[in-house]
């Protein structure tokens, strides 16, 4: 039996695997997406806002003289609705951008499992094991590869805002070139971190995918839990299925004739005028219909034999269905001699169809009939 981890893991195995916390992901990239959004939003909600907060104050300035206390509290209430609309819209994207990211990378879920005490988390050896195995030195190489990147960038963003520092410019020019070149060095940092978050990500779900994979023999067995043993499953078809016999064989004795082909094939039919057509409360082949056959004899029961319409009935029919309306006049030929018999108080013996030679009409092969009211359940 082979161990080795071949075998995509099953959906319940993932199921399984995502109450543990074994699921690919990386906080980073949310993080360093909200970054990147707020290069964005933040300078223009914020110009947006000091224009508004500007306006008020040269409203208030200007009506300084006839300013009273309840127009100061209405400026106040204005200024801080602003700020709070300000904080709401930026908190909504952060929320959004964060959220969408998490379900993106594994949907929405609880590692109740990840989450309980276990004492081999308190394990030293453990612990070094993580460190200095492979996922260690990855976590160690993503940090030194961040710090290099962004050291560099932040680098020559400094090295571009020297000659305006040192030169004889107007002091909102250059606090207002600061302000743009802070927020191109946030935007491009924001994107290189993004995409070695990417990149982390891609490493993360090649790990957890060689951490749940499964043996072939795992996925058997689940196999087997989920769908059930097929030998378990072929027995209780096996006892359904003699079941539904035994209570078809238990209706061969209340029919009215068999229809015999004249050993291979055997139908039983009962009628009952207040419930309409015919129906079939029996039909089998080979060991079957012998023993149809052999219960017809043993309670009295007529055995006819009519090849052709045997065949037709078994064809078309399923026990407990009334017979198909193509074979009406030709089953009533039959009926009509059994009755007549009984009537002059003879029952049973086997006897040639009294139907004329006539050919039966087609009838579609497995027809399903309705099933009739009070009748047997279905048989084989």
């Amino acid at each position: 039996m082979s161990d080795e981890r071949t075998e995509k893991p099953t959906p319940r195995r993932r199921k399984e695997n995502r109450k543990k916390g074994q699921v690919p992901r990386t906080p980073e990239l949310g993080g360093w997406a909200t970054l990147l959004l707020l290069t964005f939003v933040l300078p223009a909600l914020a110009r947006h806002e000091i224009e508004a907060l500007q306006a008020i104050t040269r409203a208030s300035l200007r009506d300084l003289g006839d300013l009273t206390s309840d127009d100061a509290l209405g400026a106040l209430g204005t200024g801080m609705t602003h700020v709070f609309w300000a904080l709401v819209l930026l908190g909504s994207g952060v929320m959004v951008v964060g959220v969408g990211l998490s379900v993106m990378q594994g949907g929405f879920f609880v590692a109740t499992q990840a989450v309980r005490p276990k004492l081999s988390k308190l394990n030293p050896l453990n612990g070094l094991k993580r460190m200095f195995g492979p996922q260690g030195w990855w976590e160690a190489a993503k940090v030194l590869l961040k710090s290099a990147v962004v050291g560099m960038l932040v680098y020559r963003a400094v090295v571009d805002l020297m000659p305006l520092i040192g030169g004889v410019r107007p002091v909102g020019f250059v606090l207002g070139e600061v302000g743009h070149r802070v927020v191109d060095l946030l935007r491009v940092v924001a994107v290189a971190g993004l995409l070695l978050a990417v990149l982390d990500y891609a490493m993360q779900r090649r790990r957890v995918g060689k951490q749940t994979r499964m043996t072939k023999d795992e996925v058997k067995r689940e196999h087997k839990q989920s769908e059930g043993d097929p030998l378990v499953k072929s027995a209780i078809r096996s006892r359904q299925l003699a079941m539904s016999r035994n209570r078809m064989m238990a209706d061969v004795p209340t029919a009215d004739v068999v229809l015999v082909n004249p050993t291979h094939v055997a139908v039983a039919l009962r009628y009952q005028p207040e419930q309409g057509a015919p129906v079939v409360v029996a039909r089998g082949a080979g060991v079957v219909a012998v023993k149809i056959r052999e219960l017809a004899v043993e309670h009295e029961v007529p055995l006819v034999r009519d090849v052709p319409l045997a065949r037709a009935l078994y064809t078309a029919t399923e026990v407990g269905q009334e017979i198909p309306p193509q074979l009406f006049a030709a089953v009533a030929h039959v009926l009509a001699f059994v009755i007549n018999r009984r009537q002059q108080g003879r029952r049973g013996g086997e006897h040639t169809s009294p139907r004329p030679d006539r050919p039966v009409p087609e009838v579609p092969r497995g027809r399903r009939a309705r099933i009739a009211s009070g009748g047997a359940g279905t048989g084989r």
